[in-house]
């Protein structure tokens, strides 16, 4: 009677945990994505060790040296054909199956979650940003007071990419034109911003140039800037003096282009030193309302799209 008979533990994979790590790799990356950077990046590494130890366990059979021949096994009923001398089973059918398993189950499982992941990943980081914006000459905003303007991002979208920005002309820095370019978007929640003073409204401008339309109304003067959402205040630099917001305004980049200024892309600030031309801006890249630039709270915020 042989011993080995219904034995067939020979022919499946011993346990193991390399598919539960290789799981947890793949949770912490899709967390990452949600949490920040840290996270993505040490899921990545497990993700990249388990799945590495998963195949080599897989495939060591493949690369095992032949075992010694076993003792010759009990006589073969003679309706069956004998094997060989020099016969030997490289590659067991379990093997085989196990691989084939596998291998379909990888494309499977990237046939149904690449697309998934590349329609729901992707756009924020492709096509983003805008044109630089033409508001007007530097005659159109005097010096040392704001002046409310108003424009379109992309004119094809309509009234849904209007924006509303807070320029403030601060004379020359070592030669060159300097302002102050505040967001109205509250960084609490979103709310609009407003002047805390007069809008001029009777002096309002508004100029259209290669199909953007640009309005202006000059303040008589401003004290500050404030939510009517949620109470919050910020100064005249745009720094948080009270209510909720947890940083200063977002700014716009700026540049000079014969005698025009164009705006650019957006930039959240930490807080401003300083007033004016002289300020000292502490800049970090576009964040969401309510979320921390910097300090340990930034560690617990999402990872941002580029804007």
């Amino acid at each position: 009677m042989d011993p080995h008979r219904g034995d067939e533990s020979a022919n499946h994979p011993a346990p193991t945990i390399w598919p539960v790590g290789f799981a947890v790799g793949i949770a912490c990356i899709f967390v990452g994505l949600i949490l920040g950077t840290a996270v993505l990046v040490v899921g990545a590494v497990v993700t990249a060790i388990f799945g590495f130890l998963w195949v080599r366990d897989v495939t060591s059979g493949l690369r095992a040296a032949p075992t010694p021949a076993e003792p010759a096994a009990p006589p073969i009923p003679a309706h069956l054909p004998e094997a060989g001398e020099d016969e030997v089973i490289r590659y067991p059918r379990s093997k085989f199956l196990e691989a084939v398993t596998l291998g379909l189950g990888g494309v499977i499982g990237g046939v149904v979650t690449v697309p998934v992941l590349g329609f729901t990943v992707l756009p924020p980081f492709i096509k983003q940003g805008h044109p630089d914006i033409d508001v007007g000459a530097l005659d159109d905003f005097p010096e040392n007071k704001f002046v409310i303007t108003t424009f379109l991002l992309d004119p094809k979208q309509g009234e849904v990419s209007r924006r509303t920005a807070y320029i403030r002309n601060n004379g020359l820095l070592d030669g060159k034109p300097s302002f102050t370019i505040l967001s109205n978007r509250c960084v609490h929640l979103g709310c609009p911003v407003q002047v805390n003073g007069l809008p001029l409204e009777n002096q309002k401008k508004t100029e259209t140039r290669n199909g953007l339309e640009v309005d202006r109304i000059p303040t008589a003067a401003a004290a500050g800037f404030g939510c009517p959402c949620h109470g919050g205040q910020y100064d005249q630099e745009g720094n948080r003096i009270a209510g909720p917001p947890v940083r200063a305004l977002d700014r716009y980049d700026f540049m000079i282009d014969n005698g025009r200024l164009l705006l650019r892309k957006t930039y959240s600030v930490a807080k401003v030193d300083g007033e004016g031309a002289d300020a000292r801006i502490h800049k970090y890249p576009l964040a969401g309302p309510g979320q921390h630039i910097d300090g340990p709270e930034a560690w617990l915020y999402p990872l941002q799209p580029p804007r």
